[in-house]
């Protein structure tokens, strides 16, 4: 299918089409950039919503819960799971879709997943760019969970505009709630399992790291108790995701990440399509074999190497 057609399927809410460019977007379909350049300006009008925490700690069902509340406040969904890939066949197990089956059949929830495809940081490479495509299907907020392999999962942050950070009662020790990285992203916590001994001491825990940490922001995390199992606390999350939506666009908050998210995806999009060329006119030469031939020999090292054939690439395309 054509760039053109992809586009006009997605602007005009088939779901084959959105399907089909996520699809393509996964494989680097050179088309799908075509695509999503066309698409861009019609971006920028859903909410997304980050879903992260450590293994086991019910992330997929407090999706699938809160789809369901926020589909009662007629809210239309878009929900990207990334689940982690094999590193041998590259494929992935796409559990996440199992557990969401409850919403398959409802026409204003669209849900893909997407493996990592050895990508760290919790999520694909290619889900900014999912996201933006369901984005310009139409959907008001998607919601993005990532793989959950615990203080990895910062890069969401550069993607959500609220992150939810999910924990259980038990999961660690008492300073696991003060371990930098994923719990300086998040703009609401969830302790999930409430029913569990330990869920208060959790909360308790949680709180206590927020007094110490510097605040960049009028908007302090607040620290709910849920039972996704039961649906136990999760109108009070999508309370707090709707709080959270309107301090963003009222303080200006929204505004100023929004500059900072489009320069980093600009200098990342770059580094990615320079790295992708440079590596396309190298592999399978002569001279690139060679060298990987002398560093592994030691006669070369990859650090000069590496600076030798940059510069050589920048000016044959000064050139």
């Amino acid at each position: 299918m054509s760039a053109d057609k992809l586009v006009e399927g997605v602007l005009k809410g088939k779901r084959r089409s959105l399907a089909r460019l996520i699809s393509m977007i996964e494989n680097e379909d050179p088309s799908a950039d075509e695509a999503l350049s066309t698409l861009y300006k019609h971006t920028g009008k859903a909410h997304v919503i980050g879903v992260t925490g450590p293994p086991g700690s019910g992330k997929s069902t407090i999706v699938a819960r809160m789809t369901a509340e926020l589909r009662r406040r007629v809210r239309t969904i878009g929900i990207v799971c990334v689940d982690p890939s094999s590193p041998f066949s590259g494929g992935a197990l796409l559990g996440d879709r199992i557990r969401m089956q409850e919403h398959t059949l409802d026409s204003e929830v669209f849900v893909r997943s997407m493996g990592t495809r050895g990508h760290l940081g919790g999520l694909a490479r290619a889900t900014s760019d999912a996201v933006r495509a369901i984005d310009a299907f139409g959907k008001d907020i998607v919601i993005v969970e990532t793989v959950g392999a615990g203080q990895s999962e910062v890069e969401v942050v550069e993607l959500a505009h609220t992150v939810i950070v999910t924990d259980v009662p038990g999961s660690g020790d008492d300073i696991q709630a003060i371990k930098a990285g994923i719990m300086e992203i998040a703009d609401i916590f969830v302790v999930n399992k409430s029913d569990l001994d330990g869920a208060d001491k959790k909360v308790t825990e949680i709180n206590a790291m927020l007094d110490i940490a510097p605040n960049m922001e009028d908007w302090r995390p607040p620290v709910l108790l849920t039972n996704a199992n039961s649906g136990e606390g999760i109108p009070e999350l999508v309370d707090k995701i709707e709080e959270h939506m309107k301090y963003l666009h009222e303080s200006g908050t929204l505004e100023t990440r929004g500059l900072k998210r489009s320069r980093e995806e600009l200098e990342k999009l770059m580094e990615y399509k320079l790295t992708r060329e440079l590596l396309t006119k190298l592999q399978g030469t002569r001279e690139y074999d060679e060298a990987i031939k002398k560093i592994a020999e030691r006669k070369d090292d990859p650090y000069t190497v590496a600076e030798r054939l940059i510069a050589e690439f920048l000016v044959k395309h000064r050139e």
